[in-house]
């Protein structure tokens, strides 16, 4: 996926009210929305470099966006929203080895009336449930890690996608990883042990997991590798 326009580089100031970052650019302090309500563990240091989209819409409250933060070295894509972006670009263009040869793919499609998935894939005479899960934590040079706080709603999809094998459908979760040089993907069962839990429930139940990185710049953003996943 490609931005509408370069990012402009600044300074991280803070994160405040979830919605919002300070940070300065060309010597100026400026407000962005920040599209991401997840805690951030480990990418909030005072003075990491940020990439902000600046938009063009006159109704829009706030003239930036934040896209992407440098921590620990690592460019990391924190747009929640992007997600769905990049896997849909990835679908389409055989970048995931696991789901290659999609003949449909339908985005946000309802399961029953509580839940619904990011995306419902036809592939011959398969029928595949995806769900998407956006990574931005890591705690050392190598793994990525999911989640980085208690999700009770991650935990609700991973039931589901059982429910959805139950009915005949395949289902997938695929860990995005919108983070630099990662070469594996883990849990964080220490953050959410009941999450840990659920995912080796869905597991068992043949839930397929996969974990891809990206390749990131202040140009675009898109899928470039799959990941080793060690919790197994």
């Amino acid at each position: 996926m490609e931005f509408t326009k370069p990012l402009l580089k600044g300074k991280l100031i803070k994160r405040y009210k979830r919605f919002f970052v300070d940070a300065i650019v060309d010597n100026k302090v400026v407000t962005a929305h920040c599209p991401n309500t997840g805690s951030m563990m480990g990418l909030l240091s005072k003075g990491n470099d940020v990439y902000l989209l600046e938009h063009g819409d006159p109704k829009r409250k706030l003239k930036f966006g934040l896209e992407i933060i440098k921590a620990n070295k690592n460019l990391v894509g924190i747009n929640t929203h992007m997600a769905n972006k990049i896997v849909n670009h990835g679908l389409s263009n055989n970048l995931i080895d696991e789901l290659k040869g999609i003949k449909k793919i339908k985005s946000e499609v309802f399961f029953n009336k509580e839940t619904r998935f990011d995306f419902l894939i036809e592939r011959k005479k398969e029928k595949i449930f995806v769900e998407v899960k956006n990574v931005t934590l890591f705690r050392d040079k190598k793994t990525a890690e999911f989640p980085d706080a208690i999700t009770k709603r991650g935990s609700k999809h991973l039931l589901t996608l059982i429910d959805a094998i139950k009915k005949g459908y395949k289902s997938y979760l695929i860990y995005l990883v919108q983070i630099q040089n990662m070469e594996n993907f883990k849990i964080a069962k220490d953050i959410d042990s009941e999450y840990y839990k659920n995912y080796l429930f869905a597991k068992k139940a043949g839930v397929n997991f996969l974990a891809y990185r990206c390749k990131i710049s202040s140009k675009r953003i898109f899928i470039e590798k799959k990941l080793k996943i060690i919790n197994d």
